[in-house]
C-alpha cells in the first residue's frame, strides 16, 4: 500500500491538488527568468553606469543655487530668479513681485547707482585735490550756492527747471525702452538715437557713446555688469553717509574722516545720528 500511494504522487514541479494556483505561478516566474551566467550580473552594473555617466554628460550643468536671503535665512522668492546681475534673493518686501514693476525697479537701481558712483567721485577728487593743496575746489554741499551766486542771470529756479526737463524727457525714453526694448533706437532724434539701439539690453547702450573701448563685446560682460551694480549699491550708501555727515558736522566726507581719526568722535556720540543721546 505505502509503494502504490508513492507511485500516485505527481512529479516534483507539477501542481498538486492541494495548492494548484501557487504552483503554477512558481513555474510560469521560473520560465521567464533570464538565464544567469558568471559575470552577468557585473556587466549589467558597468552598463548601467555608463548610461547614467552619458546622460550627466549630455545634460546641461544647473545653475549654481541662490544664496539664503540674509535677513530670514529663506530660499529667495519666485521671482528672483537670479537672472539679474547681482540679484542674491533680497526682497523682503516683495517689492518686485509684480514682473513690470520688477523691470522698472531693476532699471532704476542701475541709473540711480550710475548717479551715486558719479557723485561720489565728483565729491572726492576734488576734496581730495584741495586737502593736498593741489586745488581750491569748494564742497559739494556749497557748489550750487557759489555757482548761482557768482551767475546771477541763471538763478537756481531756472537750473533746476532745466535739469527736470531734460531728466524727464531723457526718462521718458528709457520708460519706453524698457516697455519696448530697442524702440528708442530708430534715429527719429536728429539721428543720435541710432548709438542707443541697446545691443546688449535694456540699460546698456553701448556703442561709440557709452562704450567707446568696446568692454561689453568681451567675455567678461555679465561679470562687469555684476561689478557695477555692486558699486552702484556702495555709492548709493556712501551718498547716504556723506549727507548725514554734513547734517552731523558742516563738513565733507574729508574733513569729516580727518575730524573722526583725530577725535574718536562717531555716529554714536555726534548727536545727530542718535538724535536722542547727546554726550
Amino acid at each position: 500500500m505505502r509503494r502504490a500511494r508513492r507511485a500516485t504522487r505527481p512529479p516534483p514541479g507539477l501542481p498538486t491538488p492541494l495548492q494548484p494556483a501557487r504552483a503554477i505561478r512558481a513555474a510560469a516566474a521560473a520560465a521567464d527568468r533570464p538565464v544567469w551566467f558568471p559575470g552577468e550580473r557585473e556587466r549589467e552594473e558597468r552598463w548601467r553606469e555608463r548610461g547614467a555617466e552619458r546622460r550627466r554628460k549630455a545634460a546641461p550643468p544647473s545653475p549654481p543655487p541662490l544664496p539664503l536671503s540674509p535677513l530670514s535665512g529663506n530660499p529667495p522668492p519666485a521671482h528672483l530668479d537670479g537672472s539679474l546681475p547681482g540679484d542674491y534673493g533680497f526682497d523682503p518686501l516683495r517689492l518686485g513681485s509684480d514682473p513690470d514693476l520688477l523691470k522698472w525697479f531693476a532699471q532704476a537701481e542701475l541709473i540711480h547707482g550710475r548717479l551715486a558712483m558719479t557723485a561720489v567721485a565728483g565729491i572726492l577728487f576734488p576734496a581730495i585735490a584741495t586737502k593736498a593743496g593741489g586745488a581750491s575746489i569748494p564742497e559739494w554741499y556749497e557748489s550750487n550756492k557759489i555757482f548761482t551766486d557768482a551767475h546771477p542771470g541763471f538763478p537756481f529756479a531756472a537750473n533746476a527747471f532745466v535739469t527736470l526737463l531734460l531728466s524727464g524727457w531723457v526718462e521718458t525714453k528709457r520708460l519706453m525702452d524698457i516697455r519696448n526694448p530697442g524702440s528708442q533706437g530708430d534715429g527719429s532724434f536728429l539721428g543720435v538715437t541710432t548709438d542707443f539701439q541697446s545691443p546688449k539690453g535694456t540699460g546698456y547702450p553701448g556703442g561709440r557713446f557709452f562704450d567707446p573701448l568696446g568692454m561689453s563685446a568681451g567675455p567678461k560682460f555679465e561679470e562687469y555688469k555684476v561689478k557695477e551694480i555692486k558699486n552702484g549699491r556702495l555709492a548709493m550708501l556712501a551718498m547716504v553717509g556723506f549727507d548725514a555727515a554734513y547734517k552731523a558736522t558742516g563738513k565733507g566726507p574729508i574733513d569729516a574722516l580727518v575730524d573722526h581719526i583725530q577725535t574718536g568722535s562717531s555716529f554714536a556720540t555726534n548727536g545727530v545720528s542718535l538724535p536722542l543721546y547727546h554726550p
